[in-house]
């Protein structure tokens, strides 16, 4: 079933749209269910958490994280992205891409395969 571009990308998976962090091959990410549940894969943390959508206003409570053995500037850059997605408010698709937008932006890619 294909979402419209303008749907929130509930029961898709989607990649963080960066560079991976020296040493490592990994991107964070994201897989929302359909009903706002989320799994985080981060850099070297994992967890759950929940979003909630109306429109474009976007809420995301994180949920307990693991801690694999982390860097600590691996660890720092997970909760960093983790904050970020907290503190989004609204967010945009185009195309393949969502953007979460708060004080900093974070954009992931749709998986499409």
């Amino acid at each position: 079933m294909a979402k419209a571009a303008s749907e929130f990308p509930f029961g898709m998976e989607m990649r963080l749209d960066a560079a991976p962090q020296p040493g490592s091959k990994r991107i964070p990410t994201l897989e929302i269910g359909d009903s706002g549940e989320a799994v985080l894969d981060l850099w070297c943390k994992s967890g759950k958490g929940q979003f909630s959508v109306a429109n474009e206003t976007v809420i995301f409570v994180p949920g307990a994280m693991s801690d694999r053995d982390c860097t600590p500037a691996r660890a720092e850059a997970d909760d960093a992205l983790v904050a970020t997605l907290t503190d989004a408010a609204t967010w945009k698709r185009q195309g393949d891409f969502v953007s979460f937008v708060g004080a900093k932006t974070l954009r992931f890619r749709l998986n499409s395969n």
